[in-house]
Parts: C-alpha cells; structure tokens; sequence
C-alpha cells in the first residue's frame, strides 16, 4: 500500500465489510510498515470478503525480509479486530475521539505500509515461529525501557516483541483508554528506533478477535426462545500447535479445546499448550514414516509425548497413520498408554471428541502394561482432540477422520423408529387388501336373511 492511504484504506473496508464482517470472529487484521521503500509491489485483493491466507500472508513478509531490514519489531496484541479501527479510529473524521493518531501517523510518513484487514487467526498466531524461522534468531520481548538498553546492528538480524494488553471490561470507555495506551506505546517505540537511525520492519495484530458477530453470538440474543442455547460453551480459537519438518515446512499438527492430567492432582495444561510458550513442541521429530510430538510444560515438570507412525496397508492400498502410543511424564516416573484404535489414512487428520483414559468417555487410550508404580493411578484427558503427522503443506489441517461411527446412536434410534412405522403400514395395508365383500346383502323389500342357528 503506497503511504499516504490509511484512512483511504479503512473508508473502502468500511463500504466493502459487510460481506466479511459476518466471518471476523475468526479474523485479525495485520498492519506492516517498514523504513524501507517500496517493499510491497503487490496489493491485498480490495473485494469484499477476501480473507488473507497463511500462505499469501508469508509471500508479503518474505518480500518484507528479503529486501526490507533485518530488525523487525512485532506488536502483539491480545486481541484486535478492524472495527476497533473504524469505530475509534479517525475515519470519520471526528478527530478528537480517534485513539490511534499515532499509529495512523505512523502508516500515512512510513515509506511502505500495508494493511491486511482480514487474516485467518492461525496464521496470525504463528508470525513469531515463523519469523523466527526466517531471520534465524530467537524472540526478544521487549517493552520501552528495555528497548533503550538495546543497541542494534543493521548487519545483525533481531526480533522484538512488544506484547500489549486489551480490555477485559466490557465498556466502550474503558476499550478506548486501553488503545489509547497502546497507540502511546507504539509512537514512543518507534521513536526510539528512530532517534537511534535503525531500520526497521514493524507489524500489528493480535492473538484473536476483539469483535465478535452478534448475529452469530447467541449468548447475547435476550429472547427466550434463545435462552437455552446461551449455555453452550463456545469453541476456543486459537491455533493449533506446529512443529516444522525440513524445508520449514509444518509436518505435525495438534489442537484440542481442553487438555487434563490427573497425577494426584488434576491439571489443566491447556493453556500452556496453545497460549504458553512458542517452543513447547520444540523437542518434536518427524520423517516420512514416522513421527513424535513431544509437549513439554517445564513449569510442571510435566511431558506429553505422542509416538505415531506411517505404514502401507495393502488390503486398502493406501498409506495409514496410527497413533501407536501416548506417554505422560513427571519427571523420571512414567505412564504408557496404547492407542489402537486411533489411525486414520496418511492423508488425512484424525479427530475425536474425547481421547481418554477414562471409562466414561470411551477408552481409547489403554494402559500398557498393570503398573504398581504411582503412575497407575494417572489419566489423561483430551477434548476435542485433533492431530496431523503426514502429508501437510500449511498450517491447516487436512480432512478429518473422525472416530465416531457411521450408526451413531441417534442413527439407530431413527432407523428403528422407522422400521416400526412401516411395518404398522404394511400390516394396515395388508388388512385392508384382505377384506372381502359379503355374497348376499338384506333386502328390505324382501324377506330378511335368516341364518340358522345350530345348537
């Protein structure tokens, strides 16, 4: 986007959001600029609806990295969306509420800038992996007082992180003040990198959504009639863990909406899993037939370890991926656990509401072997389980293969309820085409029928 278009660019998203404004729960925006001219030759698509992808969103920041400034400082925020732009920014043109002059300052002076309105949530969320895969060093997050202790080298490649806070409270003003904080912290950021003649490449966006469609959030209709569906507990979104194989590309995937161990204590790891460190499955191995997600929560002294492999079945001629096993361990002590029925073709992702040790949700997780240790009092929980080892090309899972059956319960209920009813029809229909009609009828003109009566 050439400078100078900012608020050029909000006021088109604002005649144009309709058509995407109804899927931004799953999306964040993603604002680049850079100290660099003309990094950006392409252009975002303007239709309405478009959604940037992980794969276009890398193309932007490979050309970004590779003929942009090796400092690349990266705002992250806690959650964002394009309408808190539009209704607290300056688009229109009531400059005195606009919380974010800074950062449209920022946008219009920069030599290059670009605005990404629309990104999928996981492609968001792994810009720190990724742009640490690409320059080669680790993240360092920094806020304004640490920045001034740095000193930068334009030869020597760094990743600044900047983490910056949302609102929690629900009220406009409280939301406004908070952005407000936020845009001060990025003008007086940017002015130290400045003061100091480093070059940079900066980027904004956040781990989720702030805004949410109300006309998909059923928790917020009052009506009676939608009462009952405001209990149900809302699918997280955040992206599912990553490990990359050679080439950077991804060659494991994991997700699940709860994750709970039980050793003596119940814990819940979940959000360590998605929302903790960036390197918790760093330990994890993978090859073209087999591979290992190791989940390591160095706060619990806990390790979650995945073992899969990739084999050919002749019978239905196709590569297959099982889980062969799941091991929990606390420390030196461990619990193996067999997974048999957890396999899915090679090609695709396997899913399963619950994989559990425990009885309740079906067993697929069984124990090894009848250990005596503490370890035989373990379990493992996993909600909404979802896993890929093979055959990726992005961070997105292939189609799923999900554990429950064809003849789910409800199936049987209907088929049987269904075999009944027609067998009652058959059987009316029967009877009636069994009826037969009388050989003499009772006249009233003439003598009445007389049957005779046999003692």
């Amino acid at each position: 986007m050439a400078a100078g278009t900012f608020f050029l660019s909000l006021s088109v998203l604002l005649v144009l959001g309709a058509p995407w404004r109804a899927a931004s729960s799953q999306q964040v925006p993603v604002l680049l600029w850079s100290s660099e001219s003309s990094l950006w030759t392409s252009q975002p698509s303007a239709h309405g609806g478009h959604v940037t992808t992980d794969l276009q969103l890398g193309q932007y920041l490979d050309a970004a990295l590779s003929n942009g400034p090796r400092n690349v400082l990266l705002f992250l925020q806690e959650k964002l969306s394009i309408e808190d732009f539009t209704a607290f920014g300056g688009v229109y043109g009531n400059k005195q509420d606009n919380v974010f002059p800074n950062l449209e300052n920022i946008m219009e002076s920069s030599p290059s800038s670009l605005v990404l309105p629309a990104v999928d949530w996981y492609a968001a969320n792994i810009l720190p992996t990724y742009l640490k895969e690409k320059l080669g060093v680790s993240p360092l997050h920094v806020d304004q007082s640490t920045l001034l202790e740095l000193r930068l080298n334009e030869t020597i490649p760094s990743l600044l992180v900047v983490r910056l806070p949302y609102a929690n409270s629900a009220g406009i003003v409280a939301t406004k003040d908070i952005l407000r904080a936020n845009d001060e912290v990025i003008g007086q950021v940017l002015s130290t990198l400045k003061s100091e003649g480093v070059p940079y490449t900066a980027l904004l966006t956040a781990l989720r959504p702030s805004w949410v469609n109300k006309e998909n959030d059923f928790a917020a209709v009052g009506t009676f009639g939608r009462q009952l569906l405001a209990t149900a507990t809302p699918t997280p979104t955040y992206p599912p863990v990553s490990h990359n194989g050679t080439g950077n590309v991804p060659c494991i995937l994991f997700w699940a909406s709860n994750i709970t161990v039980f050793m003596g204590r119940e814990m819940d790891l979940t959000n360590l899993t998605f929302r903790g460190s960036e390197d918790i499955a760093k330990d994890s191995f993978c090859n073209g037939s087999s591979a290992t997600l190791v989940l390591k929560y160095d706060n619990e002294n806990v390790r979650i370890v995945f073992q899969m492999e990739r084999s050919w079945y002749p019978v239905s001629g196709r590569f297959w991926f099982t889980l062969n096993s799941v091991e929990v361990f606390n420390g030196t002590v461990n619990a193996t656990f067999l997974a048999p029925q957890v396999n899915a073709p090679s090609i695709y992702s396997y899913r399963c509401e619950y994989v559990s040790t425990m009885a309740k949700y079906g067993p697929l997780l069984v124990r090894n072997t009848s250990e005596t240790s503490p370890s035989s009092n373990w379990h493992l929980t996993i909600t909404d389980f979802q896993i890929q080892a093979f055959n990726m090309t992005s961070v997105r899972f292939s189609y799923a293969s999900d554990c429950a059956g064809f003849f789910s319960p409800g199936i049987w209920m209907g088929l049987i309820t269904t075999l009944l009813f027609v067998f009652i029809l058959t059987y009316g229909l029967h009877m009636v085409m069994s009826l037969k009609t009388m050989d003499r009828f009772d006249d009233p003109k003439g003598p009445s029928i007389s049957v005779p009566q046999t003692e």
